[in-house]
């Protein structure tokens, strides 16, 4: 028999279920109406005394305090190759995502630049694009496995809780948006050299561009893509690795097929002065992601330690400028200017490196406000205790860096008629941010076999909660209601 120190955490008068499991002894008590409980919170520990009587009748109490073990993730309801199927499939629809615009453009660029031109050279780009993707989600995959490993609580997109890794990335997109721009060509110092060597220095730049659209891929969370990363992050490490390459393999496959295919080539115009105007033009969605990026910067560290790296974009287009003034100048003059930029960039990198992450778990503060759902901050405790007051909840488990998140809030949580039916069934809204590492989220999203955000549950205290899709619509979240 169990006696807690807290008398209220435990109804005393429902008999306690035992049963051994070889060399454990299981024990389940019943909880404390939500009537009866004076706290519905859960507690840190659970204190008491555990008396156990032998077969010789003789007693003997332990004094107990245990710890809350997080809940084991859910099983899978799908196979290896469902995973594998599921994963390629998310990896082509990631192509339409809103992430992968910028970096989608310049390859359409690049095959328009390419559509009359060799068929080996095109196909040697595909390849090339194809292999920087395969290899990005290698170690992407392989870094989150590693890091899970090693005890740390991470799922999908972890590389962007970290502020250092934002600002890098800003920083780079915003270099690449200046060189569009015409401040510096970054190749153009290349021409002359040889077409062999040109052509491999192009290879290399097709190569690290697929590296590019999957770093730029993983704030965007596709249909498919939850069921089989949260597949793969609790099956084999081989099996675990395929499911990461075939969804890079899906988010290559529409630009691989099409340096296959050359007969839609035949409707691009050839190469001329419109592909200047267009690459200029291509710069400007590239300034709207490091704009993005620094609002995520924002929310992860504050906008007061922010300023140093705004200050960093500073240095950064000092440098991008200097290169590009002297580059073709005299040797004195060239290799001034590729030291000065050279600085620039490292000082842009140490402004970077200083970031640090404020912590996750609060509502964001452009959420907070009564725009749209009213959301409380979600703590497993607090949907605890709604749940023990048979109140419905919904669960908004998200991040400022998902856009899938923010697009379904614009779209459809936010909506007049969605924030209608849920004042009208009094359901509470949670909301869960997962901008910084948060290990409570992280354990939640493991029981639901999630690996990331979004996720949306609503409870409505009729068995387990629904599992809302990963896209959502006004229609679909109103769907989901009058069905529960």
């Amino acid at each position: 028999m169990f006696f807690p120190i807290d008398a209220s955490l435990i109804d005393a008068a429902a008999e306690p279920e035992v049963s051994r499991h070889e060399d454990r002894l299981e024990i389940l008590l019943k909880k404390v109406s939500a009537t009866g409980a004076r706290s519905t919170s859960a507690p840190a520990t659970l204190d008491g005394v555990l008396s156990l009587r032998g077969e010789d009748g003789t007693e003997r109490a332990f004094e107990i305090s245990a710890n809350p073990v997080p809940a084991a993730p859910a099983e899978s309801s799908i196979t290896w190759w469902e995973a594998l199927m599921l994963a390629f499939l998310g990896g082509i629809v990631l192509n339409a995502m809103p992430c992968v615009f910028p970096i989608l453009s310049l390859k359409l660029l690049s095959l328009a630049k390419q559509a009359h031109g060799d068929r080996s050279q095109q196909l040697g780009h595909g390849l090339a694009y194809t292999a920087g993707v395969l290899a990005s989600f290698a170690a992407l995959g392989g870094a989150l496995l590693a890091l899970r490993a090693g005890g740390q609580a991470v799922g999908w997109g972890f590389q962007l809780q970290s502020p250092i890794f934002v600002a890098v990335l800003a920083y780079l997109l915003f270099a690449m948006g200046l060189s569009l721009s015409g401040v510096v060509g970054f190749g153009a110092s290349l021409a002359g050299t040889g077409g062999r060597i040109a052509g491999r220095s192009g290879l290399t730049g097709t190569f690290f561009t697929g590296v590019l659209a999957t770093t730029v891929a993983t704030p965007c969370t596709a249909p498919f893509m939850g069921a089989a990363l949260g597949f793969a992050l609790f099956a084999p490490a081989a099996v675990a690795v395929g499911v990461f390459l075939s969804l890079g393999l899906g988010l290559a496959a529409p630009y691989l097929a099409a340096t296959l295919s050359p007969g839609w080539q035949r409707i691009l115009p050839k190469p001329g002065a419109w592909m200047d105007f267009v690459k200029q033009l291509l710069a400007f969605p590239l300034y709207g992601t490091v704009a993005w990026l620094l609002w995520v910067l924002i929310q992860e560290i504050g906008p007061e330690p922010a300023l140093g790296a705004l200050f960093g974009l500073v240095l950064v287009a000092f440098a991008v400028w200097i290169y590009g003034r002297t580059r073709l100048a005299a040797r004195l003059g060239r290799s001034l200017g590729t030291g000065l930029a050279a600085a620039g960039s490292a000082a842009a990198i140490l402004l970077a490196a200083s970031l640090t992450a404020s912590g996750g778990g609060a509502l964001p503060p452009s959420t907070a406000g009564e725009v749209g759902l009213r959301y409380e901050a979600f703590t497993p405790q607090r949907l605890s205790a709604l749940e023990a007051e048979g109140r419905p909840v919904f669960v908004n488990l998200t991040a400022s860096w998902c856009v899938t998140c923010l697009i379904n809030e614009r779209v459809a949580l936010d909506s007049e008629a969605v924030r209608k039916a849920f004042d009208e069934r009094g359901i509470v809204p949670l909301k869960g941010d997962w901008t910084s590492q948060n290990p409570e989220i992280t354990e939640f999203l493991q029981q639901f076999g999630r690996s990331g955000v979004p996720l949306y549950l609503l409870y409505t205290g009729k068995g387990a909660p629904l599992m809302l899709p990963q896209i959502l619509t006004a229609a679909s979240v109103l769907d989901a209601l009058g069905h529960s």
